[in-house]
């Protein structure tokens, strides 16, 4: 019989997939056979107008991992469900809260295979409730352990820990701190680990916040804005890692910009001196407000340089506010990203005492 791991959190965007890809790839690298999948799909594009879900269901960021890591079409596991407005309305209209027949046939096939079944939750304990498939009802219907990926702010930050504890007992072998501030990593290695462990709840990693990680692409944003694309089409696939406004004098907005790295930068479509500053400095894109359009010479200065040039119809404040909920709220869907999560696990997560917790003998390569 296998073993079945589930990756969970108490909250949304918390890094489960970045700790995935970890875990996978130092699983394939010692020659372990894994098997990944989310029961409960949650990245994907599907419109329902368009006709019924796909068979398979198989979740953009399982696509993903599968992937990166070469794996099998046979070693992704389908979805049972999706989550969306649409398939929610229609689970409460039918007010059947059972997973169904699929979720006996996914525990059937976990038990028939050797190896490990790597599984990714939804975004919270109580998330998934309405298809049966919330990570709870997950952890004791396949009898397996679960990690949970937990945003770390200050020690405020462990009372949902211990809430998942109450919910989950035994199931929970640990959990792995994420997003800690940079220079806070060794005192909460040193200090905060030690008091949690006491508390039960053994640390298996303590990573820190990552800009790149929580990046965004210029193309994400073009969609959440609904922008136009003035110039350089082509370049969407660009990370934004920081934002600036560019309000400010001319001076003082070149004195900031050469402080940032990866802007994207917003300014009113009237502010000709900021945006050729912008775009002598660390910009991914340029994101023009209200009336008026750009003149020609930025447009063609864009162009020599790469830089995305976007039109938006909202003012300053609401296109700040836009980016700035898209900031650590999008999915690990990009190549760059994956292989700084390879690094990001290996360097600060103690596998090896998750494994044992697990009872998997690995190899290393």
């Amino acid at each position: 019989m296998g073993t079945t791991l589930l990756i969970g959190s108490c909250e949304p965007f918390s890094g489960k997939s970045a700790l995935v890809l970890g875990i996978a790839q130092q699983l394939a690298r010692a020659g372990q056979q894994i098997r990944f999948g989310k029961p409960l799909a949650t990245s994907l594009d599907w419109d329902p107008n368009q006709g019924p879900l796909p068979q398979p269901l198989i979740d953009d960021d399982v696509r993903f991992v599968g992937e990166t890591l070469n794996l099998p079409p046979e070693r992704l596991i389908p979805s049972l469900h999706l989550l969306s407005p649409t398939t929610a309305a229609q689970r409460l209209g039918q007010g059947e809260l059972d997973a169904g027949q699929g979720f006996a046939e996914l525990r059937q096939r976990i038990q028939a295979d050797d190896g490990l079944t790597l599984l990714e939750c939804a975004g919270s304990l109580q998330e998934g409730l309405l298809y049966g498939l919330s990570l709870p009802q997950l952890a004791t219907g396949l009898d397996a352990k679960v990690v949970l990926v937990h945003l770390w702010q200050d020690s405020r930050s462990v009372d949902a820990l211990l809430a998942a504890k109450q919910t989950l007992g035994d199931r929970l072998v640990g959990v792995v701190l994420n997003a800690v501030t940079p220079e806070e990593v060794d005192s909460l290695e040193r200090q905060v680990v030690p008091a949690l462990q006491g508390l039960g709840l053994q640390v298996f990693g303590v990573m820190p916040r990552s800009p790149l990680l929580r990046s965004v692409t210029v193309g994400e944003l073009v969609r959440r804005l609904n922008a136009r694309v003035i110039c350089c089409q082509e370049r969407q696939e660009l990370l934004v890692e920081t934002l600036s406004i560019g309000a400010m004098n001319v001076n003082s907005a070149m004195e900031f910009f050469r402080k940032r790295r990866n802007m994207a930068v917003v300014t009113g479509a009237d502010r000709t001196d900021i945006q050729l500053a912008a775009l002598e400095a660390s910009t991914q894109c340029l994101i023009l407000t209200g009336a008026g359009e750009p003149l020609p010479q930025l447009i063609n200065r864009a162009e020599e340089l790469d830089v995305p040039l976007l039109k938006v119809e909202h003012d300053t404040l609401a296109t700040v506010g836009v980016i700035e909920q898209a900031f650590g709220h999008v999915r690990l869907h990009e190549a760059v990203k994956a292989t700084y999560a390879f690094r990001l696990v290996e360097e600060h997560c103690k596998l090896d005492q998750l494994f044992n917790a697990l009872n998997l003998t690995v190899q290393h390569a």
